[in-house]
């Protein structure tokens, strides 16, 4: 009785210890940021290529909801910048309060095996008070997986056919196709500057440019057309951006309590997007909106400029420049180019008086950034980046930004004269005839 006794409590003992390390293997996995458990789905008995084993319907949209239509995928990168450790970095926006949970669900190469990896979800400080912003769903790849695609999911499990699989991009590093590429966010509200945004775009040309990206929501008929020609000649690559499809907008980058859900149509997740995109071909990438051009006052192009300022600011990767305003509403009657006059748009050249600076008032700034070095950007600045941000003088570029004026009641003598843009005139003139004769005129 004694010796039955005595093995019974040795059982009970073993049941209890292992029962103990099951617990504290669960509650030491329930700590962990990115955990990775592991799903294996059966494999098809017939060959078939490595792909065709990762399941899901591959999504093809520019935006793409997840079923609790709070999550939207832009898409995933891949981001090996980190020592250690090897990232997907998938480009989202996100309700700011109501999205708590989300994973990874990763298809590794070339068996098929899913893994599920525990999501940090970091929405963008710059939400301006909507309560969606941009945000990074990252998480840590599994070892040994090399995945080529990955879906996002609220929960840990669930049938990986019914979830979109987004392709993880920047996986083969490659040397950069272009010096520089414009990202421009986001065309919407029918937009029809269209001699002004021909001009940007050749200014762009000139000044180095070889790939202008354009998140575009709408436009107008004739803007489809001059879109159209940039496109076919390579300049131009557009990135649908049907946000209003999916979440109420506001043109306004404040939230004005009216019901909207984010801002200026998603501006700053697009920026995101085109940095991360262009990681991998563009040696700089150029943050403006169509109407702003950074104009070198001490240099013929932005590649002489910025080798300069690389060499003055050894490992800076985020250059910051004034904006500055010169209003459509004051011009001159130089360049008055009667051909141009049934074009619709602001004829930048006729504007050539800038607003002075106002006491105690920063200008905003735009920015030249090296892509690899960016983490997160708002409009205005870089968020999180390896490296330094400088500030660029006024007396080394300035950004040309014809618009509206800002300090309407100036008279005309308050505002400074300044024809930095003449000197591009001549092959200004020429780009933008070649371009009007082959869509407009």
């Amino acid at each position: 009785m004694i010796h039955c006794g005595k093995k019974h409590i040795c059982a009970v003992v073993a049941c209890i210890l292992i029962f103990a390390s099951i617990l504290i293997c669960y509650w030491k996995d329930l700590q962990l940021p990115n955990t990775v458990t592991t799903k294996i789905f059966p494999q098809a008995t017939t060959a078939s290529p490595a792909g065709q084993l990762c399941r899901g319907k591959i999504s093809q949209n520019a935006i793409t909801p997840l079923k609790d239509n709070k999550t939207f995928i832009i898409s995933p990168y891949f981001d090996n910048r980190e020592s250690k450790v090897t990232l997907t970095r998938v480009i989202g926006i996100v309700h700011h309060e109501d999205v708590k949970q989300l994973y990874c669900w990763f298809c590794c190469q070339p068996n098929g095996k899913i893994y599920v990896s525990n999501a940090k979800i970091d929405v963008h400080s710059d939400r301006f008070g909507f309560p969606y912003g941009a945000a990074d769903i990252v998480c840590l790849e599994p070892e040994n997986c090399d995945p080529t695609h990955v879906s996002i999911h609220p929960f840990a499990h669930g049938n990986i056919d019914q979830l979109p699989r987004f392709e993880i991009k920047n996986r083969k590093a490659e040397p950069f196709s272009v010096d520089f590429t414009v990202c421009i966010s986001a065309m919407f509200g029918n937009y029809n500057n269209v001699l002004q945004f021909i001009q940007s775009l050749e200014m762009y040309k000139i000044l180095g440019a070889q790939k202008v990206m354009i998140y575009k929501n709408n436009c107008s008929h004739l803007m489809e057309k001059v879109l159209k020609f940039y496109i076919e000649e390579g300049t131009v690559e557009i990135i649908p951006w049907p946000i209003n499809s999916h979440l109420k907008v506001s043109s306004k980058w404040h939230f004005m309590q009216d019901g909207t859900h984010i801002g200026y149509y998603g501006q700053i997740t697009a920026l995101n997007d085109c940095i991360y995109r262009n990681m991998q071909r563009s040696r700089f990438v150029v943050l403006n909106d169509a109407d702003e051009i950074i104009l070198p006052l001490k240099h013929p192009d932005w590649k002489t400029m910025m080798s300069s300022l690389q060499e003055q600011n050894p490992g800076t990767g985020v250059f910051l420049f004034e904006n500055h305003i010169f209003p459509e509403t004051i011009s001159t009657h130089m360049f008055n180019i009667s051909s141009w006059n049934t074009v619709p748009g602001v004829n930048i050249l006729q504007h050539v008086h800038r607003e002075p600076d106002r006491k105690d008032v920063i200008n905003p700034k735009k920015m030249i950034v090296d892509p690899q070095k960016v983490i997160q950007t708002s409009v205005h600045s870089v968020l999180h980046a390896y490296g330094d941000s400088v500030n660029v003088p006024m007396d080394v570029a300035l950004i040309y930004h014809c618009r509206k004026p800002l300090q309407r009641d100036l008279p005309r003598e308050s505002l400074v004269r300044d024809t930095t843009l003449w000197r591009y005139n001549s092959s200004l003139i020429m780009n933008v005839n070649k371009v009007l004769s082959q869509t407009i005129l």
